[in-house]
């Protein structure tokens, strides 16, 4: 049977054997689970997109992961500056809808009411708009329909 020790109280505490070259600035990770991430995903694709671009198209380039570090860092900075933005404008909001999808095996049709409270607050406190990438033109997203086909009960 396995046992569990803590890292940092560990006898031999966990050593990077390929740590970063110095000239790839350190950056700390975000610390939040898939939820978070998921609730704030289309905010941080709106947000962070010019430094998602250039990551994308640095990939394109070159298979070598070391290749797009920097890049890669900066998204993960700019990730971070949102995340830490919603957190300090929106939180109950940001918290309910994260909770809600935690609760629900990560599927955003059973948090539509909490999603439209993160949306308008988003947008009220800090212009985002959450935009759906290949939603059909003139039609109603379906973030926004009032009364969904699916839901959390069916009829």
């Amino acid at each position: 049977m396995s046992v569990y020790h803590k890292p940092d109280s560990a006898a031999h505490p966990y050593k990077d054997p390929a740590p970063l070259p110095a000239s790839v600035p350190q950056v700390q990770e975000l610390g939040t689970t898939s939820a978070p991430l998921k609730s704030a995903a289309f905010f941080i694709g709106a947000y962070c997109k010019d430094y998602n671009d250039d990551f994308m198209l640095c990939k394109g380039e070159n298979r070598d992961p070391a290749h797009c570090l920097k890049e890669g860092r900066r998204v993960t900075r700019c990730a971070q500056d949102l995340i830490t933005k919603m957190r300090e404008n929106c939180l109950q909001e940001f918290d309910k809808h994260w909770n809600c999808l935690e609760l629900h095996n990560q599927e955003y049709n059973h948090c539509r009411k909490p999603e439209r409270a993160l949306n308008k607050c988003m947008f009220e406190k800090l212009g985002l708009i959450k935009t759906i990438p290949g939603s059909p033109e003139g039609k109603t997203p379906i973030h926004e329909v009032k009364n969904p086909v699916y839901t959390g009960v069916q009829k």
